[in-house]
């Protein structure tokens, strides 16, 4: 039969360890955190800058705007039909850039969305997109970029690596049923999951980090996070409940 105090020093012993593994885990997660955080505000200063040179774009264009207009009307007066034509169709392209800029509500995620709407375009991936930030929600303007930043860099990646002709993306942002709703739906071919949890299929330095951040933002914010996928399609919802104002 072992002495008392061998079991006494077995039992600390056990209490040791066990406060060690979950110090560390502590420790790790924190780690993880703070390197995703700033992985994630780096993203956003640049996106922020180029949203910024879009505003500036289409400042620029409205300036212009009389100019336009009387140029213009010295060609058709001309009946110089072919350099009207030709005006036209670069006034064209510069109102493509106008139509394409979505207002939330919140600069910092107009920043983001139109940053992202723009890569998607760029892919020629079909992209659908109602937006608008409800008032009272606490996510802070960091954490609701990183959430849509994620959610559409995983939807580019995903369009991608399929033909042109089946790349779309659809996002919904807003109220339902009195809370913060967010649905991003894509086009999307290999599905890797691990058990009931999906995988990232992310090539980039982000590996990983992204599902990791929206389910620890949604934890934190008391939020659900449901993801579905079908043959052809991946779908992301978060909800997080809207605080009731006075």
């Amino acid at each position: 039969m072992e002495p008392p105090y061998i079991a006494a020093i077995a039992a600390g012993a056990a209490v040791l360890a066990a406060a060690a593994f979950f110090g560390i885990r502590k420790l790790l997660f924190h780690m993880i955190d703070r390197r995703i955080e700033q992985f994630q505000s780096s993203l956003i200063e640049k996106q922020i800058f180029e949203t910024e040179n879009m505003y500036r774009q289409v400042r620029g264009w409205r300036h212009d705007y009389r100019n336009h207009i009387q140029n213009m009307k010295i060609l058709l007066a001309q009946s110089n039909y072919g350099e009207l034509d030709s005006y036209m169709d670069e006034l064209a392209k510069d109102l493509v850039t106008v139509d394409t800029i979505i207002k939330t509500g919140n600069v910092m995620v107009d920043a983001v969305l139109n940053t992202k709407i723009c890569a998607a375009e760029n892919i020629k991936a079909r992209v659908n997109v109602k937006a608008s930030i409800p008032k009272g929600i606490r996510i802070s303007d960091i954490e609701l970029c990183a959430l849509i930043g994620n959610l559409l860099d995983n939807a580019v990646e995903s369009c991608e690596r399929l033909p042109v002709e089946e790349r779309f993306i659809r996002v919904y942002i807003g109220v339902i049923k009195g809370q913060f709703y967010m649905s991003v739906q894509n086009a999307a071919g290999e599905i890797k999951r691990n058990g009931g949890a999906y995988l990232s299929t992310k090539r980039n330095e982000g590996h990983g980090y992204g599902i990791f951040r929206i389910d620890r933002i949604a934890s934190k914010y008391g939020g659900s996070v449901n993801r579905q996928s079908e043959e052809g399609i991946f779908a992301t919802e978060l909800m997080f409940p809207i605080e009731k104002t006075a």
